[in-house]
């Protein structure tokens, strides 16, 4: 039996960051319901229902207009709940879908008619590990033709190690959760340092969320702001912002959104760099209108 994990904050906080118009979410979940879409039978954990009427309301509270629903390991390469969601919203959204080399170039076809633009892979340990790298090459090796890109779930630990492969992709890609670094080991720790070594190179993109899973000192997370601070100094252009709800898996550090957003002008203290991370980066890579 998998485990079950908590839902996230019900009582979110009304932010006192004001997001500027057409401000995206470029990092978020819906979870079911299970009773319409089912969770994978071979998923690592499994998250109380966070269907997408639940995210528009939050999104509403924060004074979000865009977002990109992410594909998480719970649905499996199913990626229905994300699909339904993305016509739900009226084209408010996008998506990232998982899939294995068994998707067929209609399937890959269908997807990006219903907004799909990119492709994610979990590298973390606790979801599971490395996937098998012939599957994943073979995958990548489809995404040029469809102006997708690539999403990588890495550990912090394997940063390094996975470098020289980083560096051949052949397309745009998106390192999630600021590299899942550690703030208690400082911004001079080799994975960060090798992070924003790839943040140089021009297909290199990179989310500053998952502050409650950078942070080491725990609510408000303010110790994450300089590691977001610094990838988005190196690349204000390839940087995204997202809250990562409902927040699977991160144990005790459970934030609240409203928090989350209030960290932002810690980020990016200059409304120029706020509008890119919120707006235009997020409008390029998943073809919003400005």
């Amino acid at each position: 039996m998998t485990k079950p994990i908590p839902g996230p904050n019900p009582n979110t906080r009304t932010p006192n960051f004001k997001m500027p118009p057409g401000a995206c979410d470029a990092h978020c979940h819906v979870f079911g319901p299970a009773a319409i879409f089912p969770f994978a039978a071979d998923r690592s954990y499994t998250p109380p229902d966070a269907p997408k009427e639940a995210l528009d309301a939050l999104h509403k509270t924060l004074g979000i207009e865009r977002s990109v629903i992410v594909q998480a390991s719970c649905h499996g390469t199913d990626n229905a709940a994300c699909i339904d969601a993305i016509a739900w919203s009226g084209g408010r959204w996008r998506g990232v879908a998982i899939v294995d080399d068994h998707v067929t170039d209609s399937e890959l076809d269908a997807l990006d008619a219903g907004g799909i633009r990119g492709v994610r892979f979990n590298f973390v340990q606790h979801l599971g590990g490395r996937p098998d790298m012939d599957v994943f090459n073979r995958v990548v090796a489809r995404l040029p033709d469809l102006g997708w890109h690539l999403v990588l779930h890495l550990d912090a630990k394997d940063i390094e190690e996975l470098t020289p492969m980083i560096r051949r992709l052949p397309v745009p890609f998106v390192i999630d959760h600021m590299g899942r670094v550690e703030a208690k080991e400082g911004l001079q720790q080799p994975s960060f340092l090798a992070l924003l070594e790839l943040m140089k190179m021009d297909n290199a993109w990179v989310k500053v969320c998952g502050s409650e899973r950078v942070s080491s000192a725990g609510a408000p997370f303010t110790d994450s702001a300089p590691f977001a601070a610094a990838l988005i100094n190196t690349a204000p252009d390839r940087v995204l912002w997202g809250t990562d709800w409902p927040h699977p898996n991160v144990g005790k550090n459970m934030p609240n959104d409203g928090d989350l957003v209030d960290l932002i002008p810690l980020f990016a203290p200059d409304p120029v760099n706020q509008r890119k991370l919120l707006v235009d980066n997020p409008a390029r890579l998943y073809d919003f209108s400005n």
